[in-house]
């Protein structure tokens, strides 16, 4: 189990990661070096990581997933130091406990109770506001912004 999760969280943001980072750079102008002043966009990655990565989830147990998802937020922080020479933008987005498909099944109605009930928002995520994140992150209005992570949790990891 922990090593399924680390294989499909981290290992396979950071092959992701790879593919498109070895094309972008290859297609690199060269003689391109920052300067001051906004540079053009090149390309920005957008990361989903967890707000799992920086606590502990309660009442379920979920050691291995909590470490894998931390494990997503450190390869953004590092690929965005080493690919900002090459315009690459990496940022991570970390949602909390969201209204999906996988959460609507009658066996996880006394865990939504918890999870709402200790959320300051009172509720569950919804989808669009990932979405609407996730479009802030690969638009110009971040350009600046890298090496973020973006918790959207509705205040769960305050407390």
């Amino acid at each position: 189990m922990f090593r399924s999760l680390v294989d499909i969280n981290l290992t396979g943001s950071f092959l992701m990661c790879q593919a498109i980072g070895r094309h972008i750079i290859a297609t690199q102008p060269s003689g391109s070096q920052a300067s001051i002043g906004p540079a053009p966009q090149r390309c920005s990655m957008v990361l989903i990581a967890s707000m799992s990565s920086s606590i502990v989830n309660y009442p379920q147990e979920q050691c291995a997933y909590n470490a894998s998802k931390a494990g997503v937020i450190q390869l953004a922080k590092n690929l965005a130091t080493e690919w900002a020479r090459y315009s690459i933008r990496v940022n991570c987005i970390s949602p909390g406990y969201m209204d999906t498909a996988l959460n609507r099944v009658p066996a996880l109605n006394a865990q939504k109770k918890i999870w709402i009930e200790n959320t300051p928002a009172k509720r569950l995520g919804a989808v669009d506001e990932l979405n609407n994140l996730a479009v802030f992150l690969a638009s110009e209005g971040s350009s600046f912004m890298t090496g973020a992570n973006c918790i959207i949790d509705g205040g769960y990891s305050l407390w």
